[in-house]
Order: structure tokens, then C-alpha cells, then sequence
């Protein structure tokens, strides 16, 4: 398993990518800031979805029961490897970071660029 970043001109299609392939993958979301500590905000609930808007520059996660919205993403970095996605990190433009973790492993073929 490794970590890597994904560059932001692949943000919206490698979440659009994401979405297709969900179907009901429980997750966990954890945000983590120096003034608040680490919380979370899902735990082990349905994973609906993921999408970047960049008109709005707004990385949105959809669970069951809320949407969480990320405004002014920084950097992304996803952890996968042969089993497929285990998690997505964003860093927004605060240094807060959240982090999205799957209980099952996602198995796609993440777009080549």
C-alpha cells in the first residue's frame, strides 16, 4: 500500500471515477486540526459519493445522513494499493485535514493522464 498525492487537474475525474464504483462501501470520516484535535465526523456510515466542483473549489463527501464540504482543497493524497482505496486525505487551505477511510478496500482503475 502506498500514499500519493493526486494532482488537482485530476481531482474531478478521479472522484467522478470514485462515485461510479461506491455502491455501499461504509467509511469513516475524521477531521483533524491543531486548534481542535482530531474528531470525527462519520463513523462507519454509508459513503455515498465524492465530487471536486472546481467552480466553487469544493470537494464534497456525501454520507448517509449528511454531506461534508471541504471549501478551498489544497492537496489531495489517496492511499491504495493491490486491494484497491483505502483512504482519501484533503488538506484544505487552513492545514485542517480530512480524512476519509473505507472499512473495505474500493477496487477501481483510476483514470490514466
Amino acid at each position: 500500500m502506498s500514499t500519493r498525492s493526486l494532482p488537482k487537474s485530476q481531482w474531478e475525474t478521479y472522484f467522478d471515477s470514485i462515485s461510479k464504483h461506491l455502491k455501499v462501501n461504509r467509511a469513516e470520516l475524521e477531521v483533524a486540526a491543531m486548534n481542535l484535535g482530531d474528531q470525527f465526523e462519520a463513523e462507519w456510515v454509508p459513503l455515498y459519493g465524492i465530487s471536486y466542483d472546481p467552480k466553487d473549489d469544493v470537494i464534497e463527501f456525501v454520507f448517509e445522513g449528511m454531506d461534508h464540504l471541504v471549501h478551498r482543497p489544497r492537496e489531495v493524497y489517496v492511499e491504495d494499493g493491490i486491494q484497491g482505496l483505502h483512504s482519501i486525505e484533503v488538506i484544505d487551505s487552513d492545514g485542517v485535514r480530512h480524512i476519509a477511510r473505507l472499512k473495505e478496500a474500493l477496487k477501481l482503475t483510476p483514470p490514466q493522464v
